[in-house]
This record gives C-alpha cells, sequence and structure tokens, in this order.
C-alpha cells in the first residue's frame, strides 16, 4: 500500500503540474486549472494567476460541495468541472482543465483521435465530447453533464472551448493531458504528409498496456521537473518531494 499523501504533497504536486503543462505551451492567459482529490477534500490552483505563476501557497483547499476551506486567492469560476467529475468518479485523483492548441482545435472540428502514434495508444477508450456548450463551466447542472459524458474515459473534449482530463492522480493527468495535445499534433502532422494509416484497432490493448505502466510515471516526473528547473521556470517552488500516486486500499 502507497503511503497516503499529506496537504502539503497535494499542494506541491498541483503546483508542480501547472508549471509543467505551463512548459509544455497549455497555458493561456490566467486561465486553466488543475486539482487534486484526497477523500473529501480537493486542491485546485487560484484564479489570477497563470499556470506558470503557481506556488503551492497559491493552491486553494475546498470541500466537494466547492467551498474554500483554506488558501487565499479567488476561486476558478469553473470549480464544478472539478467537483462533479469527483463526485461522479471516485476512481478520479487528479483532474486538468486547458486550452492546448492542437487539442481545442480537435475539439472545434467532426474527427475522431486516431491511433497514429504510441500517443494516440493512451486512449484506448477514445474520447468522449461534451457538446451542449461553448461557454464556461460555472454550474453544478453542466458540470455533472460534463461527468456523465466523460464516462470511464480519461479525457472529453469540450466543444470550441477545450480539454478536461481525469485521472488516477496527478503524474497520470499531467501524462494524459501532455500526451494528448502530442497524438491530436501528430495527427495534424501526418494528414499533411500523406494518407494516415492507424493502427489497427485490435492491436491498440496490448500495445497500450505495454506502453503505458505505472512503474513508468516516477521518472516521468522527476524528468518534468528536471525541464521546469532546466528553462527557470521553477521560481518559487520548493524542492520536488517524491512523486504522488494515489494511496490504493
Amino acid at each position: 500500500m502507497t503511503a497516503r499523501p499529506t496537504e502539503g504533497d497535494l499542494r506541491e504536486a498541483v503546483a508542480w503540474a501547472c508549471r509543467i503543462l505551463a512548459y509544455h505551451g497549455h497555458g493561456d492567459l490566467t486561465l486553466g486549472h488543475v486539482s487534486a482529490r484526497d477523500g473529501d477534500r480537493v486542491y485546485i490552483k487560484r484564479k489570477g494567476l497563470g499556470l506558470e505563476e503557481i506556488t503551492p501557497a497559491d493552491v486553494l483547499t475546498l470541500d466537494l460541495n466547492g467551498r474554500r476551506l483554506r488558501g487565499e486567492g479567488a476561486v476558478h469560476l469553473e470549480v464544478p468541472l472539478h467537483i462533479e467529475v469527483y463526485r461522479a468518479r471516485p476512481d478520479v485523483g487528479a483532474v486538468i482543465h486547458t486550452h492546448p492548441i492542437h487539442t481545442t482545435a480537435l475539439s472545434a472540428v467532426q474527427a475522431p483521435l486516431r491511433y497514429l502514434s504510441h500517443d494516440a495508444l493512451l486512449f484506448p477508450e477514445g474520447l468522449a465530447v461534451f457538446e451542449d456548450t461553448a461557454g464556461l463551466i460555472i454550474d453544478a447542472e453542466t458540470g455533472a453533464a460534463i461527468a456523465r459524458a466523460l464516462n470511464g474515459r480519461r479525457a472529453v473534449l469540450l466543444r470550441n472551448h477545450g480539454v478536461l482530463v481525469a485521472d488516477r492522480d496527478v503524474r497520470w493527468a499531467v501524462l494524459s493531458a501532455l500526451t494528448l495535445e502530442r497524438a491530436v499534433q501528430m495527427q495534424v502532422v501526418a494528414a499533411t504528409l500523406g494518407t494516415p494509416r492507424p493502427i489497427p484497432d485490435q492491436a491498440v490493448g496490448a500495445l497500450h498496456a505495454s506502453k503505458y505502466r505505472d512503474e513508468f510515471l516516477d521518472e516521468y516526473w522527476a524528468y518534468w521537473v528536471r525541464c521546469v528547473r532546466r528553462v527557470g521556470l521553477d521560481r518559487g517552488m520548493p524542492p520536488a518531494r517524491r512523486a504522488l500516486r494515489r494511496r490504493r486500499g
């Protein structure tokens, strides 16, 4: 059994996730948010700062009704996106909502994610699509509708808006967000070169299991943190703690 992460662990994980996403081009002014859940507590980026500016002190603690318990700063208007996914999916330990260029472009067209690369294999169940609105998700009813659209998948495209990723912990959620953007970018490039030739559907499940394993995530997390430090995007951040897994059992 993996030790239960502390509140400090989760605040730092959310802050590092924000920095990592910013480094990989997910920034959009002060928009976009990352959260982690531990039981009935949600730790989420505050409103008013860009992803690259977030420190552990900028991570708010909310309850599962979206009420602030700890932290300074405004709560994002789209908190219902996170809260309603957590309510519907007890297996989910982290949620990310951002507006990356290629994935957001995919949300604006009638086209599926195609299995053209190992990146796309992270999503053997495909992508969900939420069609009802292109606006901000600021009420529980719409948040719950998105959670239903997501169902058991890792990601849902919000039509003409962006993407929501839900995964077992912060490490996996970051991997899913970054890998989806890369998979869609690969799909765009492939379409300019010739006729795309997807990996056969019957091979996707086995290749997914081989490529994406929990034991790889500590290594990936450490690499992402090194990248952020190398380019000086770590200002205000403490030394990285151990990578965080959701407690099992």
